[in-house]
């Protein structure tokens, strides 16, 4: 429900969702004006989310509709785009990346009325593509955006523009998820867990139903929150992503990196965290390529370093998305528009194919051997998950992309408090 009210000249708006309240106005004195509106009307309100990962930047405009100020809002439509690179990729030239975002902000002007633009929250976070960059390129980037965001029409809140904390990603994921498939409606406690795989990060994020996985893991692996008149205990933890392990186990010299995991005659720079690397598969006479080398590489940096939490095993259903969905397509284990559900075996067998039929598989991703590797030890030897462990593959959800960008929506509303 929205209540009006002047601000020292200025109109503002109040957004509840039950018993939170948002005043989208800078500190100040509110002068309340009642209201007769009839009881059961409905509010259309708006936001825009920008999500700045490693592999590009996406823009997210979202209409809900508030029927009923004691529960939860409706998601009316989402507007999504994207566009490649990431920020990241500009960290030498960062007006190229505040070049990217206006562009992007063209998305927004057309989707939201513009009677609602100076209402309208404007939030960029950034994620792990930012994070690995050395600090003062990554501020550069954020301050061109900041430009870009003060010169909009929108509403631009207080730390609008920022680097995401790395845990709250898969939080904020699986915030999103189960208000999508409506667990965060229900009063009972049953929601499903999320996996969620990037370009320089993975998560793994559920509600736990035994008070011994919240004993037994590390205190920072617990995060505690308020959210839609609810509290949450979850679990969640961040493995860093496969490359950056590999590149961190093997010691490189002159950033030269070679894996079994690549095609054999495979030679490529690769940019990452504002380093260039040379990534080559292992020439004929000095080792052979395949799913069983691969697995033996990667293996030897996932097993020992990944936290596998008591009731894993045997706990909710898994939505997993991201790389997780990209790879299953890339290795025809899944469609690209249906996703589909899809046991850990399954990506085992996908693995062994596309490991020992390299050149088959090589137009699609010269990475596809590694990364369908990793997902296998990930979830096999690093979570621990039984072979026939089944995971919902899915890009959307209620067509809505499945991200955190959503949850950070919702975190931006409710000034939710991660502790």
């Amino acid at each position: 429900m929205a209540s009006w009210g002047v601000v020292k000249g200025h109109i503002t708006a109040c957004y509840c969702f039950g018993a939170l309240l948002l005043v989208v106005a800078s500190s100040c004195t509110f002068y309340p004006v009642s209201l007769s509106r009839p009881a059961n009307s409905s509010r259309i309100f708006y936001g825009v989310m920008f999500d700045a990962g490693s592999t590009g930047t996406r823009i997210h405009v979202y209409t809900f509709i508030q029927k009923d100020p004691e529960e939860l809002p409706v998601l009316d439509n989402e507007m999504f785009h994207s566009i490649k690179p990431g920020l990241s990729a500009y960290a030498d030239i960062p007006e190229m990346g505040g070049y990217t975002v206006r562009q992007l902000l063209k998305v927004a002007k057309k989707t939201v009325p513009q009677l609602d633009w100076k209402r309208t929250p404007l939030v960029l976070k950034a994620t792990a593509g930012l994070r690995l960059l050395p600090p003062e390129k990554a501020q550069a980037l954020l301050e061109q955006v900041q430009d870009v965001f003060d010169e909009s029409p929108f509403f631009v809140p207080d730390d609008s523009v920022s680097i995401m904390d790395g845990t709250n990603e898969g939080i904020l994921a699986w915030v999103t998820v189960n208000f999508l498939t409506g667990h965060l409606y229900a009063e009972t406690r049953k929601t499903v867990g999320i996996l969620d795989l990037g370009g320089g990060s993975t998560q793994i994020t559920f509600l736990p139903k035994s008070k011994k996985t919240i004993v037994s893991s590390p205190a920072d692996y617990i995060a505690r929150f308020d959210m839609f008149n609810s509290t949450y205990e979850l679990y969640t933890h961040r493995p860093p992503f496969i490359i950056i392990l590999l590149l961190y186990a093997t010691g490189l010299e002159w950033r030269v990196f070679k894996s079994s995991c690549l095609p054999k005659k495979f030679r490529e720079e690769w940019s990452f965290g504002g380093l260039t690397y040379t990534v080559s598969g292992i020439p004929d006479g000095e080792s052979y390529a395949g799913y069983k080398l691969c697995y033996q590489e990667v293996l030897k940096v996932v097993k020992g370093i990944v936290h596998q939490p008591y009731e894993l095993k045997n706990t909710c259903v898994l939505y997993a998305f991201s790389y997780y969905f990209d790879r299953a397509v890339d290795a025809g284990l899944i469609d690209g528009t249906q996703g589909g559900m899809l046991e850990v075996r399954d990506f085992k067998k996908g693995a062994k194919e596309v490991c020992n039929k390299m050149s088959k598989y090589r137009p699609v991703s010269p990475f596809l051997c590694m990364d369908m590797t990793y997902i296998t030890c990930l979830l096999k030897d690093g979570f621990g998950f039984k072979e026939n462990t089944v995971l919902q593959l899915t890009k959307k959800v209620n067509n809505v992309e499945t991200s955190w960008a959503l949850g950070a929506m919702f975190k931006h509303f409710q000034n939710l408090k991660i502790h």
